[in-house]
């Protein structure tokens, strides 16, 4: 099947996904690179893919939620789950394509991981051995490490749950439109059509936050997405919502944790 194939001996290595389903092997790694502004509409992969930010930084986006992944960091996506991806700057990146039997008990859902060094490093490695690589030779080994590690590495906090309640559901919309709108609550509610006490509980109950929380991390998100394209430092905060920089920096150290501050505009 592959003897005269895009993996073929002497043949480059494809960067077209579409080529890496139906790999006889547990991890198949693709590089590949996009300029700025490139959009991939919804689509979905047979296997689970673990996309992998080496520079740059992309957005994605599925039914149930948003996710922002900066260089380092990585997406974990279930397999057929469909999903977008946008690329704001130019980007590098790998793809971790894995199969479904060998990621059985893996999370059922996308979420941003913080890729550790060694995980890179397996990714570099394993990119650099044949794509029929010897399942029980260096990379086997080497898949065996990266799927190890995919597995225990900890989600983080780039992620922005939507909710199904329809109420709920076009107010995250109106804000991921308008971050800077400086509505409160009660007036979200009442564009809603739902209660104070309504969107406080709902929001809560769907996306484990609370409505200032969620709204301060789709600031966070969309800021990043904007320092990324290269935009001034003023501008991106009063894109969002700030009044200065600073402020916007403070909340980013508080949604990202003490790393967060160092993604915020200089």
């Amino acid at each position: 099947m592959y003897g005269d194939g895009p993996f073929s001996p002497g043949s480059a290595r494809s960067t077209n996904a579409a080529d890496y389903q139906d790999v006889p092997r547990a991890v198949a790694v693709m590089p590949k690179t996009y300029a700025a502004g490139m959009v991939l509409d919804r689509h979905f992969h047979p296997r689970a893919q673990l996309l992998y930010a080496t520079a740059g930084l992309m957005m994605a986006s599925a039914e149930d939620g948003t996710w922002v992944v900066p260089d380092g960091h990585a997406l974990w996506i279930p397999p057929r789950l469909p999903h977008a991806v946008a690329t704001h700057g130019a980007v590098a990146m790998c793809s971790a394509y894995l199969d479904p039997a060998a990621v059985v008990g893996f999370p059922t859902g996308c979420r941003v991981i913080a890729v550790s060094r060694l995980l890179a490093a397996a990714l570099v490695a394993l990119a650099e051995e044949p794509i029929l690589y010897a399942a029980d030779g260096r990379g086997g080994h080497l898949a065996a490490l990266v799927l190890d590690e995919i597995g225990r590495a900890p989600e983080t906090p780039l992620t922005l749950p939507l909710p199904r309640d329809p109420r709920l559901r076009r107010v995250c919309l109106g804000i991921i439109a308008d971050p800077a709108s400086a509505d409160d609550l009660d007036a979200w509610a009442d564009r809603a059509g739902a209660s104070r006490r309504t969107l406080t509980r709902g929001f809560r109950a769907e996306t484990g936050l609370s409505f200032g929380d969620w709204r301060a991390r789709a600031r966070v998100i969309r800021a990043m997405a904007l320092a990324a394209e290269g935009r001034p430092p003023r501008a991106v905060a009063a894109a969002v919502g700030y009044r200065s920089a600073q402020a916007l920096r403070g909340t980013m150290a508080r949604v990202l944790g003490p790393a967060g501050a160092r993604q915020a505009p200089a």
